[in-house]
């Protein structure tokens, strides 16, 4: 009876044993992507400064007391408007004096020219020497000279008592005043009346590396760069607030050499700003694009970083997964554009990849295939 007990004992046990044994899971359905080739556009982007077409600074050309500033900070002024007023009282007299100097002038000319006309006929009649008609003609074109140089300091004169009132040399708009009705004002201040800035379009100057503008030169056709900026695609710029400005601009300049200090040539683009939106001393970037021929693009959610390197799963011969370390060259939409690492043809694991690792086997689910496209 014993030895009937402990054999069913053991007969349990060993079923018990067999339940509990674990069994292998099935391996994971995840999607894969079969990666493909074709044209794609990346965006770089790049500080800039905004300027206005034309920064003028205001500053006197005759030195006096303000008696008038016409304008107030910000204002849009147009070309010929008055701007400020300086006290023209001791240029008016300057003037008053010219004219009056120069009445004396053509004055003497007059009796100079009295002197030749009452000596021209003794001389003919052998009454006097020609002596005497010689000075007197020498005299009379003295008297001519000096009546034209009395006309210059009349013109001169007449010039300050314009430089007076200042006037806006083009449209645009007024910045700072430091000087207020009063304020002594000279030509030698090293500080301007104000500066005016005509922003109806507005240059936007940017630099790139050497290297970037090797890429840039070798990205469009053209024997020469001004060629090449014909072809170049207009350009847009990003705002301060990472907002894209409503107007696309054209690059239309490049400088002739490179900084030695910093390494990067300087690009100018010119953008139409009629509304105003955009003032001298605006920063921003612009976005240059770049054209790739048979781009391979990989969806960003089809990657894992991890210790600054950027990875994919490749699916080979029996559904399992390599972890492959890509280089990514760029950004299209979504998707990574990758300059080694994986080629078109190539089956990647599309989601899912925190639960893989090195040799994990899976069971493919097809997913969407990867188009190179923006």
């Amino acid at each position: 009876m014993r030895n009937l007990i402990l054999g069913l004992a053991i007969l349990l046990y060993g079923c018990a044993q067999k339940q509990e044994a674990p069994t292998t899971p099935p391996p994971p359905t995840l999607p894969v992507v079969e990666i493909t080739s074709g044209q794609a556009t990346t965006y770089q982007e790049y500080p800039a400064s905004i300027e206005g077409k034309v920064n003028v600074e205001i500053r006197p050309q005759v030195d006096g007391y303000l008696d008038k500033v016409f304008v107030d900070e910000g204002a849009y002024v147009k070309a010929g408007q008055p701007l400020f007023k300086i006290n023209d009282n001791p240029y008016r007299e300057q003037l008053n004096n010219a004219k009056a100097n120069l009445s004396a002038a053509q004055a003497s000319i007059v009796n100079t020219q009295l002197e030749i006309d009452k000596l021209t006929p003794l001389v003919a009649n052998k009454v006097i020497s020609d002596f005497q008609l010689k000075a007197a003609k020498a005299a009379n074109a003295v008297a001519i000279a000096n009546a034209e140089q009395a006309k210059a300091v009349v013109g001169s004169a007449q010039i300050n008592v314009g430089y007076t009132t200042i006037k806006a040399p083009v449209n645009g708009f007024i910045g700072r005043l430091p000087k207020k009705n009063g304020s002594l004002v000279s030509r030698a201040d090293v500080e301007p009346l104000t500066q005016l800035s005509d922003v109806q379009e507005v240059h936007v100057y940017f630099s790139l590396g050497e290297a970037d503008f090797i890429k840039f030169k070798a990205q469009y056709d053209g024997a020469t760069l001004n060629d090449k900026l014909k072809k170049l695609e207009p350009i847009s710029l990003l705002l301060a607030d990472q907002t894209v400005y409503p107007k696309q601009g054209k690059v239309d300049m490049i400088d002739g050499q490179f900084d030695k200090n910093t390494g990067a040539i300087t690009l100018r683009a010119t953008f139409a700003n009629a509304q105003g939106l955009l003032r001298s001393g605006n920063t921003g970037k612009v976005r240059l694009s770049l054209q790739h021929e048979s781009a391979v693009l990989v969806p960003q959610s089809a990657t894992l970083e991890l210790q600054d390197k950027v990875f994919v799963y490749t699916v080979s011969e029996g559904n399992k997964v390599r972890k492959m370390p890509i280089t990514i060259i760029g950004k299209s939409g979504n998707n990574y554009l990758i300059k080694d690492g994986v080629k078109a043809g190539d089956k990647i694991v599309f989601a899912g990849l925190d639960i893989l690792q090195e040799g994990t086997v899976i069971t493919p689910e097809k997913a969407k295939p990867v188009i190179a496209q923006n």
